[in-house]
């Protein structure tokens, strides 16, 4: 990941921070606190105004295409030959022109470190999402706290500029659509088939919070989940023993893969009974 001071020379501040994401190609914009709709960038008033600071995927992505060169434009190979670029890249053409457009008098700057309402804001960014029975989202978050969600609340909620009622019904009403869930880039938005997105703060926000933390299910995961070497060493059996159990139903992996099976500790052991 990479980190960007953006700074508005018009008015003589840092208005946010742009983070890069280059193994996704993702944009994700940190508003600094304080702005309001005049000294916010003016894409972003709308947020502002809704108290919204961490911006989008989309409304990012569509900020930095406002300050570069389409890809479109009819001698944008030459272009490209002229800045020893293979092939276009956003955040290459960003970082060359400074982030500068005739828009504004905003400018952007590699930093080391991230300022402190960023790594704040962090500590409600998802590490773990997984989307469970009855439409609920079981969600992790960096602070370790655990909360769980129903989407059928979410679809009487909703967010202006962040997603929209129609989304989350696209999700309900399509299972294979919900099981693609997954948590975005760097934590700040759960994300399904990588095209509908809902904001990890808002999760965090409305989800009720459970009392277990992260390293209580990782001890539990450890504890408790077993591949197939251990179900033989636990059963003091062979790896046909283990696939005639399947076979009889008396044992019933929780994933199967060609590479091997994993099973919970209390299923195998019933079978010492």
């Amino acid at each position: 990941m990479r980190a960007y001071d953006i700074y508005d020379a018009g008015i003589g501040r840092s208005v946010g921070t742009l983070l890069y994401y280059g193994g996704t190609k993702t944009f994700i914009i940190e508003l600094c606190d304080g702005l309001d709709k005049w000294t916010a960038p003016m894409l972003f008033t709308g947020y502002v105004k809704s108290g919204i600071l961490t911006i989008p995927r989309t409304a990012a992505l569509m900020w930095v295409r406002e300050r570069i060169i389409p890809p479109t434009r009819q001698n944008i190979s030459s272009i490209l030959t002229h800045n020893r670029l293979r092939e276009y890249d956003e955040m290459k053409l960003l970082d060359i022109a400074e982030g500068r457009c005739a828009q504004d008098e905003i400018s952007i700057k590699r930093i080391d470190d991230l300022p402190n309402y960023v790594t704040d804001r962090a500590g409600h960014n998802l590490t773990e999402c997984a989307a469970l029975d009855g439409h609920r989202l079981l969600c992790f978050f960096e602070d370790d706290s655990i909360k769980m969600i129903k989407l059928t609340d979410l679809s009487e909620y909703e967010v202006r500029l962040s997603f929209s009622r129609s989304d989350i019904n696209k999700v309900l009403v399509n299972e294979a659509l919900y099981r693609s869930c997954r948590v975005g880039s760097g934590g700040y938005y759960a994300t399904f088939n990588d095209s509908i997105d809902i904001p990890a703060s808002l999760l965090y926000t409305l989800g009720t919070s459970i009392c277990l933390t992260r390293r209580d299910f990782i001890t539990f995961m450890t504890d408790n989940v077993l591949d197939t070497t251990d179900a033989c060493d636990v059963l003091e059996c062979s790896r046909q023993n283990i696939s005639y159990l399947i076979n009889q139903d008396k044992l019933t992996p929780i994933k199967k893969d060609i590479k091997g099976n994993l099973y919970l500790r209390g299923d195998v052991e019933k079978n010492r009974w």
